[in-house]
């Protein structure tokens, strides 16, 4: 709803004072890349708020990553795209009121949608606290900032992760960090699998438009590449086309495996024990960074400078970019680079 005039009165000039234990709400629904981009932000607040607290909204289908941050307190997750395909369902009616009390049980210090949406303002705007969130030529849609009771301006042509944590230090009143993003995502170990392949790299090959995939022979070639210096290449799969790729790329390389399909929280716990990763264009990839392994990210019809892999604990290198794509060469070298292996940082 639109701001009453009498709230203007009530918003302060500057941010507000935060109690030493805040309790923060979090509105970043999606995608699987944007929810890990924003990760760093709870980090970041905690530097200065150490007893912080946050509870998160998020799309359904990627309620594990927020609840895999050991800050996050509450995950409140919603369906907008279940929603949509079933509006005049029962079920979706239900489950919106659910969402709404669920976001009205508890008064925040703060509340920070950092997806810039006008679906993640109205969701935001369900919550008690004062709201932030960019102005109009900062959102990604211009209308959803007049939902916002506090507007911060957030320049664009900045990566995704810089612009989370510059308008969390622009709601919450500090510097913008100039440190490496920190994800702190903790993962529960994988189980030990007697017959995983060790030591193995994760080949994230599936993306969600053609144009960002890497050449099946491509994948092959830096199979076999790997096989020669013992290590293994593992293939996750979300959906049947994933798998028939994963497997023809399984089927030219020895000791390839394609891995059962599984959830976020397994994959990333399979991650966490990985050598590294290789992925294209996905949310994937940046889980991976976030997991604190060394991941090569490869790019054919997106700019990585946008939204390419972020480094934490470890290094990412990103290849490519929009009509350029990588040889298997460029990547088994950035692969092997003593600097992915040692030293954090992105190219």
């Amino acid at each position: 709803m639109p701001i009453k005039p009498e709230l203007y009165a009530k918003i302060p000039a500057s941010p507000p004072a935060i109690t030493l234990m805040p309790h923060i709400l979090i509105v970043k629904t999606s995608s699987l890349g944007d929810v890990v981009h924003n990760l760093p932000v709870l980090a970041d607040i905690r530097a200065h708020w150490p007893q912080a607290r946050f509870d998160w909204v998020v799309e359904e289908g990627f309620a594990e990553i927020p609840a895999m941050h050991p800050a996050v307190d509450r995950v409140i997750p919603v369906a907008m795209r279940r929603w949509r395909k079933a509006a005049f369902s029962g079920n979706t009616w239900r489950d919106i009121a659910a969402c709404r009390a669920a976001l009205k049980t508890t008064p925040y210090d703060l509340i920070l949608d950092t997806q810039g949406l006008l679906k993640s303002a109205l969701i935001a705007r369900q919550a008690q606290g004062i709201l932030h969130g960019q102005d109009r030529a900062s959102a990604r849609e211009p209308l959803a900032a007049a939902f916002y009771d506090i507007r911060h301006t957030v320049p664009r042509g900045q990566h995704a992760v810089v612009r989370n944590r510059q308008l969390a230090a622009l709601a919450l009143g500090y510097a913008l960090p100039g440190t490496a993003p920190e994800y702190g995502l903790t993962p529960q170990p994988a189980a030990t699998d007697p017959a995983m392949p060790k030591p193995y790299v994760i080949g994230l090959h599936a993306t969600s438009r053609d144009s960002k995939l890497w050449p099946v022979e491509h994948w092959i070639a830096l199979g076999q590449a790997l096989h020669s210096e013992g290590r293994s290449l593992l293939l996750p799969w979300g959906n049947p086309a994933e798998q028939q790729r994963a497997e023809r790329i399984a089927a030219a390389v020895t000791h390839a495996r394609v891995l059962p399909r599984m959830g976020l929280s397994a994959l990333a716990a399979l991650m966490a024990g990985a050598e590294a990763a290789v992925g294209v264009d996905t949310g994937l990839a940046h889980l991976a960074a976030a997991v604190g392994i060394p991941v090569v990210a490869i790019y054919t019809d997106t700019d990585p400078q946008l939204t390419g892999v972020m480094a934490g604990r470890a290094v990412a290198i990103n290849l490519g970019g929009i009509g350029r794509i990588p040889q298997p060469s460029s990547v088994l070298d950035a692969l092997n680079s003593e600097r992915t292996l040692t030293s954090p940082g992105t190219d």
